[in-house]
């Protein structure tokens, strides 16, 4: 049986936060954007990281306005902005005419890579996402248009609105990949699809118990579709899929 897999998108296979970045220096300008850059970087200096939420960074002793929850946007990590500043940038994002066709993959090539293994093994691949709208064609179409452009023809884009973990359960999904703990905290409570923990940023610990809890850890796309290709066994292989990938991760 094809394994079932999903892939989040923004901070996994598209660079949302440099995209993101220079925006803000449009907006703000060089120098409190760098400013914002510092404060995001003296953020979460405890030798651990808690596993709910870990990368949010909020200011709100200038704003304690609350945010906008119409506005479905991901937490932006480099920066430690206001809620009013960060309702401004995301305003101006969405006017920007179809700001999601013009993001750069975060692994050059990685996109490409998936659909040449995917196609060979004949994997079920799904996107998952939680971009909001901006000017332009719907976050779903510029998504579907954007992984086209980059090597990964036909591809099947959902827009998260809820618990990806409920997501995977109602699909049967095997594996789940994200960047984000809480997202894989989702995966691992809600369903029973393993999740995979992208985390780059080697100057962060690890979330606390994500491995206890069974969460997989890798450092790169790269990686993870060498363990995916491994996990993806022969037929006559009488040892489940769950099981081989928390052999192959260490768990």
């Amino acid at each position: 049986m094809s394994l079932r897999i999903a892939f989040d998108l923004d901070g996994v296979l598209a660079d949302m936060e440099g995209e993101l970045l220079r925006q803000a220096e449009l907006l703000f300008g060089e120098r409190m954007t760098r400013r914002l850059q510092e404060r995001a970087a003296g953020v979460g200096t405890s030798p651990a990281v808690p596993l709910a939420n870990p990368d949010r960074a909020t200011d709100t002793t200038s704003d304690p306005a609350p945010r906008v929850e119409s506005v479905a946007a991901p937490p932006i990590v480099t920066l430690q902005m206001t809620s009013r500043q960060e309702r401004r940038l995301w305003r101006h994002v969405e006017a920007i005419e179809n700001f999601w066709e013009t993001l750069t993959e975060v692994e050059p090539g990685a996109v490409a890579r998936l659909a040449a293994v995917a196609t060979e093994r004949k994997w079920e691949v799904l996107f998952l996402t939680k971009r909001p709208a901006s000017a332009g064609a719907t976050a779903q179409v510029q998504t579907q248009r954007w992984l086209e452009a980059k090597g990964f023809a036909l591809p099947s884009v959902y827009v998260v609105q809820g618990s990806r973990g409920r997501i995977a359960a109602a699909l049967g999904l095997d594996v789940v990949i994200d960047d984000r703990p809480e997202n894989c905290l989702d995966i691992v409570v809600d369903s029973k699809a393993r999740a995979v923990l992208v985390w780059r940023d080697g100057e962060r610990p690890l979330p606390i118990a994500a491995r206890r809890l069974g969460i997989g850890v890798v450092k790169s796309v790269d990686e993870c579709l060498d363990i995916l290709v491994r996990v993806d066994a022969p037929p006559s292989e009488t040892v489940g899929v769950v099981d081989r990938v928390m052999q192959l991760l260490g768990l």
